[in-house]
């Protein structure tokens, strides 16, 4: 399974969306610290509403402890510095969206450690979408992809 992971997050209400959007598609979240919100924080509870209980959540204690549980998994950055466009991949079942701080990106040592960086192709004088859109339309196709792998092969019957 595809899973999400959020670099040091500055937006309770995008990470409680992240998160909510985790606990409905049973997709693993994982929190790379520090964050810069508590997480008794209101506007974590209001946009994860109920769900927070139900998602599948990694608290990572830094940018390394993370890398160390991930070492043979892909790591795909999305973020507005990559010329590859993210229809344009082929996803794997155990890929990692990484995604930046809402206010920054990552650090340059970050963008760095990737296996592939992808972009969300825009109309010109747009800056970048919100973190938790970016993050629904990549894992969108993700999943796309990679729920579907192997079907094609399955014999149901004569082409007509």
């Amino acid at each position: 399974m595809v899973d999400i992971a959020l670099y040091q997050p500055d937006i309770p209400q995008n990470t409680g969306t992240l998160l909510r959007l985790g606990a409905c598609l049973g997709v693993p979240v994982h929190i790379i610290e520090p964050a810069a919100f508590t997480w008794s924080e209101r506007g974590l509870r209001r946009a994860g509403l109920d769900y927070l209980d139900r998602v599948p959540l990694t608290r990572h204690a830094s940018f390394d402890h993370f890398l160390e549980w991930s070492a043979h998994r892909r790591l795909i950055l999305l973020t507005t510095k990559a010329s590859d466009d993210y229809l344009d991949v082929a996803y794997a079942p155990d890929d990692i969206l990484l995604l930046g701080r809402e206010s920054a990106g990552v650090p340059e040592t970050v963008h760095a450690r990737a296996d592939l960086r992808v972009t969300i192709s825009m109309q010109p004088g747009f800056r970048s979408l919100n973190v938790a859109m970016a993050c629904a339309m990549v894992l969108g196709e993700a999943l796309r992809q990679t729920r579907t792998q192997g079907l094609s092969s399955i014999a149901v019957g004569p082409v007509i």
